[in-house]
């Protein structure tokens, strides 16, 4: 199950408290290490075009292919 934060914000004229600043700065590591890796599947370009193949399954097989390259990717870095 997916499930969404939001960070806090403040008040109209009013700062955080000192634990909601940390609670943010938590949520806003999270998302980015998201955001890193929807990006970094959206290299592909049959992720992020439009996608018209109707079989059964294929859309799923692409998306854990791509995922998998992704990884792969991730955990053997190539340094030129």
């Amino acid at each position: 199950m997916c499930r969404s934060s939001i960070e806090d914000r403040p008040p109209e004229g009013k700062e955080l408290t000192p634990e909601q600043k940390e609670q943010n700065k938590q949520i806003s590591k999270e998302r980015i290490r998201v955001e890193h890796s929807i990006g970094g599947v959206k290299v592909f370009a049959i992720v992020h075009t439009v996608f018209r193949n109707m079989r059964e399954g294929f859309d799923d097989l692409v998306m854990e292919t791509a995922c998998g390259l992704h990884n792969l990717r991730c955990d053997f870095p190539v340094t030129v």
